[in-house]
């Protein structure tokens, strides 16, 4: 793969700190949310990810 030009890191630069601004209020009023909800839903996330750990030791244990 080639190296990019120093226009196109230029613009490739500009592009990201403009999608930066962009969703920069988006983010904080989700990051305020979250201060703010109840830390009661960590069965909800801790149930998927223990499931796909036993998916994947039982993977590794069929080899």
């Amino acid at each position: 793969m080639e190296q990019l030009s120093t226009f196109e890191m230029i613009i490739l630069g500009a592009v990201a700190l403009g999608v930066l601004f962009w969703i920069g209020p988006g983010i904080k009023g989700m990051l305020e949310q979250s201060r703010q909800a109840e830390n009661k839903d960590w069965a909800g996330a801790l149930l998927p990810i223990f499931i796909v750990v036993i998916f994947v030791i039982f993977l590794i244990m069929m080899v």
